[in-house]
């Protein structure tokens, strides 16, 4: 029977190649979620996303799949052969592989357990238990001549024979055949299950049909069907070509191997049903199925030589044997090698999906929630932009109200400390003397108790109410800017910005205000022409008339000539100055003795009527006398007193020319304190906002991580989805029983 791809064989290699190739695609998958859940694990922003356990899970996975893939790699189709000693074991293998492949016949007594495989080489080689030493072997008899020489050979030991698959239809199909030494020659068959027959799909119990089933083969398969749930067992009764020299006889013995081989497996062992057991009970003749395909093999008739009489029929129950045993271990193997290691993957495709849809859903719910933390930050972030902006406003328009009320009180205070100035002076009080060095010590300690004295001054009136306005402006600033800033700059605002008492400087620089200051205390006459012409005129005035006065007492001096002014002439200015001057001192004059002048000339002529020039000798000696008292009381305190009253009317004048200026000055220092702290107030909200940004833009970064971790395990689960289809239709094709 050739080994075409019809074969159920191919069903296992098949089934060994599609399953593998879904482990393949499961251990990548699995690979690149480990890959994802660890990026998940370690990445910072994205905490209790995914978890050490679901990535120590996912990790173990990798290895145990990449265990199960070298598994399924060396998988294959295993049938192991039992039976007592010459019970034709190794012929019987010989016969399924059409060719002489292991030692059989008389003095070729198996000694050791073989397994015969197949190899892409196109040399047949062994090796021998412990050794990965390639043997090589040409011939059947070289083969056993290797197995008899090798004296560490016992029955425990498995030597492995390696056919080119060329040579050989059926090794193609992942089988390997196990010859076996007899049950008969060990008491060991415990430690040859547990060695060679835990991972065999089918058991093929060799017995001799000129006898009857043994107590040493039952024993072996009872043990066999201990350890392994309802092992697959064939029974071939070979060397049945004996009944056909007693064919009268034929049927009763067949009759009554079948009956003690149907009841040893339905009712000893238990394996199968009294309906399938006819089914795995088979007369053959290996033999002759070996002689007469060796001989198609080489172009004979395959009925040539001595064949007993029924061969075709023991042919035909062979070739039974065989399809029947290619549709059981293929099946069994099927089931047996990928059933467990298919459930093992549905399961680990289910964990990771659920590992999955665990990091979909959390990565979900944070996304909806940074989401929702951005919103708020964003919102906050305008709020604050805005109020800072009304705020602003606002603070500009107090800290204009507060310096304008501020310029306003010191020009105020510092108006009414000039007209007092004449107290502050009088209280000056210092050694004096009309020498130029000590009249100028005098003046600079002077100007400093001004300086000083009106500064104390101011302060008192001033800067303790503006200092109080200040900082309750300031406390106002603070309390609008701190609902702006974050609690935790709140409850250290009083650290960053300090409240302290703001003092104003009043800056009157009275040394150099007054350093042109030239004082007159040289002695002047109260009566004296100089005087009087103050007192009528004016200090102005008189100082044009005096000056006027010597100019015409001076010896006249000749002018120059020219065509526009001849000689003689006085200049234009000239006579307009004298006019003016003429006209002044008429008016003042007239002033003076307008309400007196008739007065004057009734009295002056009457008096003069009658005491004339006596009236006039005693004016002189009133005259004289008040110069001389005058004269002689014009001491050094007389010169102070003069000195201060000039100076009074000096400063005050000076004075007057600053107060804007001082004023401003003050509203000046009283804009940049409230400006420094309303700048600092700034800083600190610049601070939150660039914090909010910062925030806002660490949100936004996390919110695209956390929809890359969600489109990535959609992706990993929609994977997992497609493995479990994958899975669920190997179990369909290939585990599930055929209909």
């Amino acid at each position: 029977m050739d080994t075409t791809d019809t074969s159920p064989l191919k069903r296992f290699v098949v089934a060994k190649k599609k399953i593998s190739d879904v482990f393949e695609t499961l251990l990548d998958y699995v690979k690149e979620g480990s890959a994802f859940v660890e990026d998940t694990c370690r990445n910072e922003d994205l905490t209790q996303i995914a978890d050490e356990d679901q990535l120590v899970l996912i990790q173990a996975y990798t290895g145990k799949l990449q265990v199960i893939k070298e598994v399924l790699a060396r998988r294959h189709m295993k049938v192991a052969f039992f039976g007592r000693t010459s019970n034709g074991k190794s012929t019987v293998i010989n016969a399924m592989l059409r060719d002489r492949v292991l030692p059989s016949g008389i003095g070729h007594t198996t000694n050791c357990f073989l397994s015969v495989e197949g190899t892409d080489e196109d040399k047949a080689y062994l090796k021998t238990e412990g050794s990965e030493e390639e043997k090589s072997v040409k011939t059947v008899n070289q083969l056993a001549h290797a197995l008899h020489m090798d004296e560490s050979l016992d029955a425990g030991c498995l030597v492995k024979v390696f056919w080119p698959k060329t040579k050989c239809a059926l090794l193609r199909d992942d089988l390997v055949l196990m010859d076996s030494p007899g049950t008969d020659v060990t008491s060991e068959l415990d430690s040859w299950i547990d060695k060679f027959c835990l991972d065999a799909d089918v058991f093929v119990l060799v017995a001799n049909s000129e006898s009857t089933l043994m107590n040493t083969e039952k024993h072996f398969f009872h043990k066999v069907n201990e350890r392994l749930s309802k092992p697959n067992i064939f029974i071939l009764n070979n060397r049945w070509d004996a009944s056909a020299s007693e064919p009268e006889y034929m049927e009763d013995v067949r009759k009554q191997h079948m009956d003690r081989c149907v009841s040893f497996l339905v009712e000893e062992l238990k394996v199968v049903d009294q309906e399938q057991a006819p089914n795995r009970i088979f007369f053959v003749s290996a033999k002759e199925v070996l002689n007469s395909r060796m001989q198609r093999a080489q172009g004979m008739p395959e009925t040539g030589g001595a064949l007993a009489e029924g061969f075709q029929e023991r042919l035909k129950e062979f070739q039974n044997f065989e399809r029947t045993f290619e549709e059981c271990i293929s099946q069994s193997a099927v089931k047996t090698k990928f059933e467990q290691h298919t459930i093992r993957a549905k399961q680990i495709t289910e964990t990771v999906k659920d590992i999955m849809d665990s990091i979909n859903i959390a990565s979900a719910e944070k996304r909806v929630l940074s989401m929702e933390e951005r919103e708020y930050q964003m919102d906050r972030l305008d709020f604050v932009r805005n109020q800072l902006n009304l705020l602003t406003e606002d603070i500009k328009k107090r800290i204009k109200t507060v310096t304008e009320g501020v310029e306003e009180k010191v020009s105020n205070a510092m108006a009414e400390e000039i007209c007092r100035l004449s107290v502050l002076i009088d209280e000056f009080h210092s050694d004096f003397h009309p020498s130029p060095h000590v009249l100028k010590l005098y003046k600079a300690e002077l100007l400093k108790h001004i300086e000083e004295g009106m500064g104390k001054n101011l302060a008192f009136r001033c800067s303790s109410e503006i200092s109080t306005s200040v900082q309750a402006s300031q406390k106002d600033m603070i309390d609008c800017v701190q609902p702006l800033l974050p609690s935790a700059v709140q409850s250290q605002l009083h650290t960053l910005i300090p409240s302290r008492r703001f003092d104003l400087s009043y800056d009157l620089n009275c040394g150099t205000l007054c350093s042109d200051f030239q004082e007159n205390i040289e002695f002047q006459f109260s009566l004296g022409w100089t005087a009087l012409v103050n007192r009528f005129l004016g200090p102005a005035n008189a100082k044009r008339a005096l000056m006027l006065v010597n100019h015409n007492l001076q010896v006249p001096r000749p002018l120059p000539t020219t065509p526009s002014a001849p000689a003689g002439s006085i200049p234009q200015d000239a006579m307009v100055t004298q006019e003016e001057l003429m006209v002044t001192m008429a008016t003042g004059l007239a002033s003076l003795t307008s309400r007196t002048s008739m007065s004057v000339l009734i009295v002056g002529g009457v008096v003069w009527r009658s005491v004339g020039w006596r009236l006039i000798a005693l004016s002189m000696s009133l005259y004289g006398l008040l110069y001389l008292y005058e004269k002689l009381t014009w001491t050094t305190k007389a010169k102070e007193r003069a000195f201060k009253r000039q100076f009074v009317d000096y400063a005050t004048e000076k004075l007057q020319m600053i107060v804007s200026f001082t004023s401003a000055n003050c509203s000046h220092q009283v804009q940049q304190e409230m400006a420094t702290t309303f700048a600092r107030l700034c800083q600190q909200v610049d601070l939150t906002q660039r914090e909010l940004e910062g925030e806002i833009s660490r949100l936004t970064t996390k919110i695209q991580q956390l929809e890359s971790v969600q489109s990535r395990s959609k992706i990993l689960r929609h994977k997992a989805t497609y493995l479990e289809l994958e899975l669920e239709n190997f179990t369909t094709q290939y585990l599930q029983p055929q209909q």
